[in-house]
């Protein structure tokens, strides 16, 4: 039995430590995703949650909140909450990115439409808030509104830069500090807000959350362009498709000569792809190191991420959250 354990991942000990709690919280999901005028609101939401996601962030959420001996029922309002931010902006990214294929499945908006993505991303949101305020505390409210509006920030900031061979490693950080990061962060601070912890193991949790969540993106942008289908939950190279640029492009653009800084301005800049450009894009990427150093990036952010976890209480809890910064960037190893 111990040596099955020691083989499972860390997020699945996670889930198994939290098995009760996350079961309070799917059952919360269903309660609130549910529509008594507008049954389309829970079809299209139960396609994405049903999916089998693995329900990270609020996961995170509750897993800080017992960190820091949490004994009251709003961690799993939070959790919720969090999930319902996720789930809103997957719906609406979906939607801008003209996406076909979410965890591996057809997207809400290939099979339903664009409007019926959005706007029920938009009741998400509004129940993300509904749950929040439940929960009677200014400063949770005051975490998640401001990481709700980060994330937004982030998306629009993104729409910009994504396709500007200008956009240096600060500009893509800042995108994935608000797309990605944020929602973390959030979901480890608010766990700790509301278990009422000390104010330097509240700072602990929000810096794990933001180097985790860093990690996190900047590993799935490496696996666009060296992961599986099944790795990833959507197509191998849907980032250079949509011309997305990612770390590995940023430092592949940095080293480029003038005939390869001339394929990125076509293939990127100006989204002119031909048959065989994927390929010829992972090889400039493997060429000048990029795919490396872009993996090394990911490192240095869970080691980070590992670091900050130093001023919170020891224990089963917390070698798995330290466990688990490492098991985000083994996806690459």
């Amino acid at each position: 039995m111990e040596m099955v354990e020691a083989r499972q991942a860390p997020h699945d000990r996670l889930a198994a430590y939290l098995a009760a709690e996350m079961t309070a919280v799917n059952a919360l999901i269903r309660e609130r995703m549910a529509s008594e005028h507008a049954p389309r609101i829970p079809e299209v939401t139960a396609h994405l949650v049903e999916a089998g996601g693995k329900r990270l962030r609020p996961m995170l959420t509750l897993a800080a909140a017992r960190l820091c001996g949490y004994g009251g029922p709003f961690h799993i309002h939070l959790a919720a909450t969090v999930e319902f931010i996720h789930t809103a902006t997957l719906l609406h990214d979906d939607v801008v990115d003209e996406s076909a294929q979410r965890r591996g499945r057809p997207t809400a908006n290939l099979l339903w439409d664009n409007k019926s993505s959005v706007l029920v991303g938009d009741y998400l949101f509004s129940r993300s808030f509904q749950l929040m305020v439940e929960t009677g505390s200014l400063r949770v409210l005051d975490i998640l509104a401001n990481a709700s509006a980060t994330i937004a920030e982030g998306e629009v900031l993104q729409l910009t830069a994504a396709q500007d061979l200008r956009t240096d490693e600060g500009i893509y950080l800042q995108v994935v500090r608000g797309k990605t990061a944020a929602l973390f962060s959030a979901a480890t601070e608010v766990g700790g807000v509301i278990a009422g912890a000390p104010e330097p193991q509240v700072t602990a949790l929000h810096a794990y959350g933001d180097a985790l969540g860093i990690a996190f993106q900047i590993v799935d942008d490496l696996l666009d362009y060296g992961g599986t289908t099944a790795a990833i939950g959507k197509n191998v190279g849907d980032d250079f498709r949509e011309r997305k640029l990612t770390l590995p492009v940023i430092k592949a653009v940095a080293q480029a000569d003038a005939d390869e800084r001339a394929f990125w301005t076509r293939v990127i800049e100006k989204g002119k792809q031909a048959e065989g450009d994927l390929e010829q894009a992972i090889a400039l990427l493997k060429r000048h190191g990029a795919l490396e150093a872009t993996r090394n990036a990911a490192l240095g952010w869970a080691a980070r991420a590992k670091a900050a976890l130093a001023p919170l209480p020891q224990g089963e809890l917390h070698d798995m959250l330290a466990d688990l910064a490492d098991y985000v960037v083994a996806r690459v190893a």
